[in-house]
């Protein structure tokens, strides 16, 4: 089979790297791909969200499965554009359909999809600046810390955790009037603040049956402590140990079962994963969040942990038949560490030149931020590189991760040295 993947991060090039991995697959193409997946797959420099420019590389390629890794194109209904068109209506698309993205699209969907399938969740309300005021009374209604969610995709800066009632009021204005995030913030869900430990667990689904993933938890302040400001994930650790075989079963009972059946009696076709962001609340999950893709960087500790084929595994969500998939998962813990440019998540430097990647043996390497400039590897972006080991315990795995990372060298490099501080 011919495979494009769409993206062109550390999890896109996760996905290239175990997809590269089976014998079903002829030829794999990334659209835009970085460094890392050039070297295992046909980079084709083109924006995932530009379905007449996919559409080219489907046909002229002979592409046989579309794996979408970022959200954008599927919010924007790059599966519902395939099915539409007669060339394409055949092809595989890895990923829900619009109606489907809504779970992450829409903060105030996805709320409502909870509360109308019984799934546990945090109070909430969603307001407009057309009832400012009132949003202002339900703040009053809540204890510190107050949330604040941009109802729309707000590129993973539209969360906001405030201290005061003064500064959420304040705040609020300024999403709702303002448009501090622009059209994603034209609603705005406030949340009631839970209070526990979080994780991620991931879910592939053929819209009947499904398979959960290794659970993961990623670390998303810049500093040392969790502290600082909100990046996209500065590392993971899969699995959670505190995740039991007891909190993972009332998981997949109050929570994972509702999901798929909820789905089913909306009418929504979901083929695809869904990456459910939980609070562990005094051993019992609440949903913080659904997206309707893989995390980044959890990908780069949850992929490498499947010993199934994956194309094997996404047939079958293509087909519905995943259910008669084998699936088995490496006991072993994964710990991942994110190389980032420095002054990220704020501005920052392109351009600046890698070295020392060939030296690192006992860790797999996962591009995200990268593009090569006359054979050389360059940053490209905030978050440059995953670098991801095993071991039997957390620590074990932790010290080949740090252990690897001396090898490398860009200018201004930075990265957390406390990832799964908390775990150990």
């Amino acid at each position: 089979m011919n495979i494009l993947i769409l993206g062109s991060g550390g999890r896109e090039h996760a996905f290239t790297l175990k997809l590269s991995e089976s014998n079903k697959v002829n030829q794999l193409f990334v659209a835009p791909g970085n460094a890392g997946t050039s070297q295992i797959a046909t980079n084709i420099n083109i924006n995932p969200t530009d379905f007449k420019a996919v559409k080219e590389i489907v046909l002229n390629n002979q592409i046989d499965m579309v794996v979408v890794g970022p959200e954008a194109p599927l919010v924007e209904g790059v599966h519902d554009y395939f099915l539409a068109d007669k060339d394409l209506k055949n092809i595989s698309v890895i990923g829900p359909k619009k109606d489907g993205a809504l779970l992450e699209g829409s903060k105030d969907f996805s709320k409502i999809f909870m509360e109308k399938h019984n799934i546990p969740t945090a109070r909430y309300q969603s307001f407009t600046k057309e009832n400012l005021s009132e949003g202002f009374l339900f703040l009053e209604t809540l204890s510190s810390p107050y949330v604040l969610k941009a109802d729309g995709l707000a590129a993973g800066k539209g969360v906001l955790i405030l201290d005061s009632l003064e500064e959420a009021k304040k705040e609020l204005e300024e999403m709702l009037t303002n448009q501090k995030f622009g059209e994603a913030s034209s609603t705005v869900v406030i949340e009631e603040f839970l209070d526990g430990i979080e994780l991620s667990v991931f879910v592939l689904t053929d819209g009947k049956s499904y398979k959960i993933l290794p659970s993961a938890k990623d670390y998303k302040r810049i500093g040392e402590g969790d502290k600082g400001l909100n990046t996209g994930g500065m590392g993971a650790i899969s699995p959670v140990p505190f995740a039991s075989e007891d909190f993972l079963n009332k998981v997949e009972e109050r929570i994972v079962i509702p999901t798929i059946n909820g789905l089913q009696k909306e009418g929504i076709d979901y083929r695809g994963f869904i990456f459910i962001g939980l609070m562990n609340v005094d051993g019992n999950p609440q949903v913080i969040e659904y997206n309707v893709r893989m995390g980044d960087p959890e990908t780069e500790a949850v992929l490498p942990r499947i010993d199934s084929d994956l194309l094997d595994l996404f047939e079958g969500v293509a087909n519905q038949t995943l259910d008669k998939k084998s699936f088995s998962i490496n006991p072993k813990t994964a710990a991942t560490i994110m190389l980032v440019s420095g002054g990220y998540p704020e501005a920052y430097e392109n351009g600046k030149e890698m070295t020392g990647i060939e030296k690192v043996t006992e860790s797999i390497v996962f591009h995200a931020g990268t593009t090569l400039k006359e054979n050389k590897i360059i940053t490209n972006g905030g978050r440059v590189m995953a670098i991801t080991s095993f071991g039997d315990t957390i620590d074990e795995a932790l010290k080949k991760s740090y252990a690897s990372i001396e090898n490398i060298h860009f200018e201004n490099m930075n990265f957390r040295k406390d990832i799964g501080f908390d775990l150990i």
